[in-house]
């Protein structure tokens, strides 16, 4: 995160002496990016959180890739995969893949494990309900239109805090994701230029402490060969001897934190702006942002929808999130729905779009879109929900 932050008991130096009051000493840990070379906070535990008493593999839920072959537009409605009961980590059912980036859908009713992703950041989207964050750093409250970013390797769980259950779009990266560079100053603070800033960000602000012995936590990790799916990935289930969340204080750059796409604030113009403008976050090969409520275009012969395109570096997912997207009207695009535009495909608004645009002021809509650098891969939940006539609407009379 670009900013440093401050939570509970932290000594007035690093590195020295902080005990507690039994006298014993607190133990540091240093949760530091790059190798010692970038952002880092450092945490102060009750108890060691290197102390393990078990390791065992740990046979993850299967899924599954294939190529997007024939290349073609597709259509996935999320909402058909809302069935069972599940948790918002071992319950993910994953739509869209490549060797950068995990996209994938849950619907969880009840808590989920303690988890650790050694892989990469995860970016979690609240679509409907309430959930609570718990990590070593404390707690994030987070409801729909919140994003929620999770550096790598942060012991977390999801609970659900409402009576319906949490729908989440999870982007999992092999690397780190944060705000732009471009909305960045050399020293990390959001520019005037920004969509937004440090006031729209939330924080954990007072520690979670929790007691218990042998506690279970699961980790996603980096292996010479992956199971299941082949992407470079296993699973370690670790038995740590007291519970992880007993940290008594932190401090630094580097923790769990929420955004809502509702304070993203659009850039418009008088003609009509290209999706750069939405960006909210990078990551590795690719990027997210976001379509908000706002303003459209005002030149008086002004054509609000965006126009024929063929972004030929980049796959082009999008999730449906609220709203009346103007440019779908007519394709079957609905709440909850994701599109995917593949490079090598021209894609554009429905028929009829452009000329019932002309002369709108606003456009009511609510959407989240991950650009990749490499191509999607279809997982197996893809292909469940696939709306199967979609490529074809651009051809309806």
């Amino acid at each position: 995160m670009p900013y440093y932050r401050k939570v509970g008991e932290v000594p007035r130096k690093r590195h020295t002496q902080f005990r507690q009051p039994d006298g014993s000493l607190y133990a540091e840990e240093l949760m530091g990016q790059e190798g010692f070379s970038s952002d880092s906070s450092l945490l102060y535990h009750r108890h060691l959180p290197t102390a393990i008493v078990a390791a065992e593999e740990f046979a993850a839920p299967a899924w599954s890739r294939v190529p997007n072959l024939p290349l073609t537009p597709r259509h996935l409605r999320t909402h058909k995969l809302d069935t069972g009961s599940a948790d918002a980590v071992l319950g993910r059912q994953y739509l869209l893949a490549n060797d950068d980036v995990r996209i994938g859908y849950a619907v969880a009713d009840r808590p989920s494990p303690l988890y650790r992703n050694a892989v990469g950041d995860e970016c979690l989207y609240v679509e409907t309900g309430t959930v609570r964050v718990e990590s070593t750093f404390g707690v994030l409250a987070a409801t729909a239109g919140d994003y929620v970013i999770i550096p790598t390797s942060v012991i977390h769980r999801l609970v659900p805090t409402g009576t319906e259950p949490v729908r989440l779009l999870t982007v999992e990266a092999t690397g780190h994701i944060g705000p732009p560079k471009r909305y960045l100053s050399v020293r990390g603070q959001f520019l005037e230029h920004s969509p937004y800033c440090e006031r729209d960000v939330r924080g954990p602000d007072e520690p979670l402490l929790v007691d218990g012995t042998d506690v279970e936590v699961y980790v996603r990790h980096r292996a010479r060969t992956g199971r299941p799916g082949g992407d470079g990935t296993a699973w370690t289930r670790y038995t740590y001897a007291h519970h992880p969340f007993d940290v008594v204080g932190w401090d630094g750059h580097l923790y769990p934190w929420a955004f809502s796409i509702h304070d993203f604030e659009p850039i418009t113009g008088r003609i009509h702006q290209p999706p750069p403008v939405h960006q909210t976050f990078q990551g590795p090969n690719f990027v997210i942002c976001s379509f908000v409520p706002r303003k459209v275009d005002y030149h008086p012969e002004a054509i609000p929808v965006p126009y024929n395109h063929h972004n030929v570096d980049s796959d082009e997912m999008l999730f449906y999130t609220g709203g009346n997207y103007e440019a779908r009207r007519g394709s079957g695009i609905g709440q909850g729905s994701i599109s995917l535009h593949p490079a090598g495909f021209t894609h554009g608004p429905q028929p009829g779009a452009v000329e019932r645009a002309i002369g709108a002021d606003f456009f009511d809509e609510l959407a989240v879109m991950v650009d990749t650098f490499r191509p999607l891969d279809l997982c197996e939940a893809a292909q469940r929900c696939e709306d199967t006539g979609y490529a074809w609407t651009w051809a309806r009379r």
